[in-house]
């Protein structure tokens, strides 16, 4: 039996000559066009950017909170089946005998550099200890957040959101690119991955709209990434210098000032540039390997200051738990509770006065205290019995929004961040089998991951339950929480030096994030051609500077931040769905390569 050929004859216009030589003039335009827009917008107008774009947001979770959920469920156990079935997990990507072109060592040190590098520096003792006060079980008051019994379900989030799902997201697009490039020889670039579906419609329009959507996910999802790690670039530099003019001292606490955000930015993104000049081969492996270093240092002082039998302990603890909740992890979608609902889940006496009590019984950054001590009038009257029935009613609400806020907004950001991850882990894999790809970018890197979160964060939250810390790291912002977890567990010389140490790596995860996110970019401008001409990642890295310094000075008094999560998560809702396309086309790719071994008619 003889099978048709697979469609392989994927054509992107290139201009052969002038400004755009070598790139697609109308994905460089179109993509231009829209990072143009969003700037000068977030410039001219920045009090209207910064209000529609947070209210779109809320709208768009609404609508898409349970999609967002279920998708990135399925991503994951998409991956878990094509790795676990011996005809697709042992095909090679690439010809027959084809070795990898990096070192272990090296491929593992590129793909945790440029997926979670700098999210691991922020969020390291910030996600641990945010989600020991609220998660889900703290919200529902089966636990009392910031105690011990808190712990199991914190954690057990933390690796939810730093764990198998978060990898996976960044493994359907590589393994999508790298598939068709390696067993095809086909254009490294988005629009390859959905050419199984389409076929010859991906040369035109189509196909052009599909790489804006990745290009502009791209540069949402590194502006956040890049955002983050700023803001935390400039709080070491406060804990190293005592520059004042780099911080609002305002409030409660010390927070970068726009000022230092914008300092920090272009510092950061000049660097970038330099280094994406230089290439892959030199400037991200070296940083790339320069990171892995400096990270394995930094745990090393952990585990010799810190708390490491509990992190340890911790850490068996929490992996056993997040594997036993993980189907109810992946699939658990909640959806938003209407007015009405509350009023019907009232208890009688409570009824007359359900819209004054509705906003703050779904409220799911409160507390019951806070909820009792923020009524008025009538409302507040009403015996502590009955208000807690009142709060009770709210849960759904409460879960939604807490849902929506945490889990759904790293799922946008992780697959804003999917087409550069994605491509770039396709770009240092060729020879890897397919089995080889998914255990070795999803598993391995989730199970380090775990072990960061637990040695670092677990210090941080054993230093507050001791009372060692009596609240200084909780207090503190999420960007300055590592900082302040280091003035706790040691101090002198070896404090500051670790310090300067944390500051350099920090700068380090940022230029290989916004060096590697220039490079994606144009890559997908120049139809998957790796050799790109210096001026164009020049101006991306321009543009990118451009976008999240206007996003940064739109948020006004807001969080400097806000603008940036809003639009990144607009931005990563369309790509959502480009993404489960391309699972549909690789499940298709693979099972139709598979007869035509069967039948002796080798894919091209």
């Amino acid at each position: 039996m003889s099978m048709k050929d697979p469609f392989t004859d994927l054509e992107i216009k290139r201009s052969s000559g002038g400004f755009y030589e070598g790139h697609s003039v109308e994905i460089a335009l179109l993509s231009k066009s829209i990072m143009v827009a969003l700037v000068i917008w977030a410039l001219v107008w920045p009090a209207n950017a910064n209000g529609v774009l947070g209210s779109l947001n809320s709208r768009l979770l609404e609508d898409f909170n349970a999609f967002y959920i279920i998708i990135v469920g399925f991503f994951a156990f998409f991956l878990f089946v094509v790795a676990a079935l011996p005809q697709t997990g042992k095909r090679l990507m690439g010809p027959e005998g084809e070795k990898p072109e990096f070192s272990d060592f090296s491929w593992f040190s590129m793909m945790f550099g440029a997926g979670l590098g700098v999210g691991l520096m922020v969020f390291a003792t910030a996600e641990p200890l945010g989600l020991w006060g609220s998660n889900p079980v703290v919200i529902a008051e089966q636990v009392v957040g910031n105690t011990e019994e808190a712990l199991q379900s914190g954690y057990r989030y933390t690796f939810l959101h730093y764990g198998f799902h978060a990898w996976a997201i960044y493994v359907v697009t590589g393994l999508s690119l790298a598939y068709y490039a390696y067993t095809r020889n086909m254009p490294l670039t988005i629009r390859t991955a959905l050419t199984p579906l389409f076929g010859k419609l991906m040369n035109g329009f189509l196909g052009h709209v599909v790489d804006v959507l990745g290009v502009v996910a791209t540069i949402l999802g590194v502006s956040v990434t890049i955002g983050f790690g700023v803001s935390q670039f400039i709080d070491g530099l406060y804990a190293i210098t005592g520059m004042g003019w780099i911080m609002d001292l305002n409030g409660e606490v010390p927070t970068p000032s726009t000022v230092g955000l914008l300092a920090g930015l272009i510092v950061i993104m000049g660097l970038s540039i330099i280094s994406a000049v230089s290439g892959v081969g030199r400037g991200v492996k070296y940083l790339s390997n320069l990171n892995l270093v400096l990270s394995l240092i930094l745990l090393l002082v952990f585990v010799v200051f810190g708390s490491f039998l509990f992190a340890m302990t911790t850490y068996a603890t929490a992996f056993i738990d997040y594997i036993l909740h993980f189907i109810s992890l992946s699939f658990g979608a909640f959806n938003p509770q209407s007015a009405a609902a509350f009023d019907a889940a009232l208890p009688s006496e409570a009824a007359p006065f359900a819209d004054a009590l509705y906003s703050g019984a779904t409220n799911p950054w409160g507390s019951f205290d806070g909820f009792k001590s923020g009524l008025e009038g009538d409302a507040a009257a009403l015996p502590e019995s009955v208000l807690a029935s009142v709060y009770a009613a709210g849960d759904p609400g409460r879960q939604f929004g807490w849902q929506a806020g945490w889990t759904t907004f790293y799922w946008a950001w992780w697959i804003a961040f999917s087409p550069f991850v994605g491509l770039f882990l396709a770009r240092i894999s060729k020879g890897r089998s397919v089995r080889e790809f998914i255990v070795g970018c999803v598993f391995a890197p989730a199970l380090v991951c775990f072990a960061w979160m637990t040695i670092l964060g677990g210090t941080a939250i054993d230093l507050e339950l001791n009372g060692t810390a009596e609240g200084a790291i909780i207090g503190a912002s999420n960007t300055a929480k590592l900082f302040v977890t280091l003035q706790e567990m040691i101090s002198g010389g070896l404090l500051s030096g670790i310090t300067v140490m944390c500051v350099v790596l920090i700068m380090t995860f940022l230029v290989t994030s916004a060096d590697s996110g220039i490079l994606v970019m144009n890559t997908i401008m120049s139809g998957g051609d790796q050799n790109i001409g210096n001026k164009h990642k020049i101006i991306w890295g321009l543009i990118l500077t451009a976008v999240i310094g206007a996003l940064i000075l739109a948020a006004g008094e807001n969080n400097p931040m806000d603008a940036l999560r809003n639009a990144m998560i607009i931005g990563a809702l369309p790509f959502t769905m480009v993404m489960g396309l391309m699972c549909v086309a690789l499940a298709k790719a693979l099972y139709r390569d598979g007869l035509r071994q069967k039948h002796a008619a080798p894919a091209e």
